[in-house]
């Protein structure tokens, strides 16, 4: 099911503040800053991405695991968003 759009962010807004909680980061993060700025490591990357798929029950492709996907918040809305559009479509076609 497609989630509404602001339900998507701040459910990444949650997944990424828990993340900086765990890491023992307490600052601010907007829909807009880059995760990378305010510390984010690679390999907290990877758990983010992870934590993302399991919240969402998707699999980013490849293709999409680009640092520029999941440079803020609102980038990582919008990939979660249009991977969970293509799904519907997917699923409108196979029932046709």
């Amino acid at each position: 099911m497609l989630a509404n759009a602001d339900t998507v962010k701040d459910r990444v807004a949650s997944i990424v503040h828990r993340l900086f909680e765990e890491q023992g980061f307490n600052r601010p993060i907007g829909f807009d800053d880059d995760l990378a700025d305010k510390g984010i490591t690679s390999a907290d990357m990877v758990n983010l991405m992870l934590s993302v798929e399991e919240e969402f029950c998707i699999k980013f492709p490849d293709r999409e695991m680009r640092p520029a996907n999941f440079r803020t918040i609102s980038s990582i809305d919008a990939l979660v968003r249009a991977l969970q559009a293509q799904e519907l479509r997917k699923r409108a076609a196979a029932a046709s």
